[in-house]
């Protein structure tokens, strides 16, 4: 279990959509209030528009490529000043933000296994492997269909169901055992969906959530994808709320 768990899983009564947006948007927040309170925002403001000039400048060198050069030279060494001066917050935003992100990618990426519903679990084989596998479950799991299945395009799915909980899988191929846990639950949590494994006969094990993605109407994104569409959005309007430059 995460550390943030206790703090942020009462947020997962929240419709998903809306948990993600006000995700995006408390991020974005923070984010913007460090950026402003650790960097010098006079030099930030200064540094922007001597950018903006030198820009300006370029666009009426163009039929002059020597000035041009002399120019664009000083734009970038600006802009290097510019980006050093960001870079301060990212040293403060870094570590929490890639904290909240695992939380995020643990519990908004996938559909949850809901109990009684069928999933599919799959063991991929290296290219070399043939011959057969089985499956053994828990008393709470059901296999639907034969335990016993033959290596087919280098792998075999089974499909099972089961009862709210974490359940052990047990797999066998050859004289070798592996092992990968699931979780049903009503709750938009899940268990790591894959196993890599690369000993030389099974490459990885997974157990097959459907991906979870957002109806935006014109396209379908996924949670991150439409984290980064809200982040920018809310980034300029909370930018030009605080004047951050």
């Amino acid at each position: 279990m995460s550390f943030l768990d206790p703090v942020l899983n009462p947020l997962l009564a929240l419709p998903i959509f809306t948990l993600v947006v006000l995700m995006s948007f408390l991020i974005t927040l923070l984010i913007t209030l460090i950026y402003k309170f650790t960097t010098n925002q006079s030099l930030m403001k200064s540094l922007k528009s001597e950018l903006k000039e030198l820009q300006k400048e370029m666009k009426e060198l163009r039929d002059h490529p020597e000035k041009m050069m002399k120019v664009q030279k000083q734009a970038m060494q600006t802009n290097m000043k510019y980006m050093g001066q960001s870079m301060k917050s990212t040293l403060y935003t870094f570590l929490p933000i890639i904290l909240i992100f695992g939380w995020m990618n643990a519990h908004l990426a996938f559909i949850p296994i809901t109990p009684g519903s069928e999933f599919t679990t799959t063991v991929f084989f290296e290219d070399n492997v043939r011959g057969a596998a089985t499956i053994d479950v828990s008393p709470e799991l059901e296999v639907i269909g034969p335990i016993n299945k033959t290596i087919e395009g280098n792998k075999i799915i089974w499909t099972l169901k089961g009862s709210s909980g974490e359940h052990l899988i047990q797999y066998r191929a050859g004289q070798k055992t592996y092992e990968k846990d699931v979780l049903i639950s009503d709750s938009p949590e899940y268990a790591t969906n894959i196993e890599k494994v690369k000993d030389g006969i099974v490459k990885q094990i997974t157990i097959d959530h459907e991906k979870r993605e957002f109806d935006l109407k014109i396209f379908k994104l996924g949670w991150l994808g439409t984290y980064i569409l809200f982040s920018i959005v809310f980034s300029m309007i909370l930018r030009k709320l605080f004047k951050v430059y």
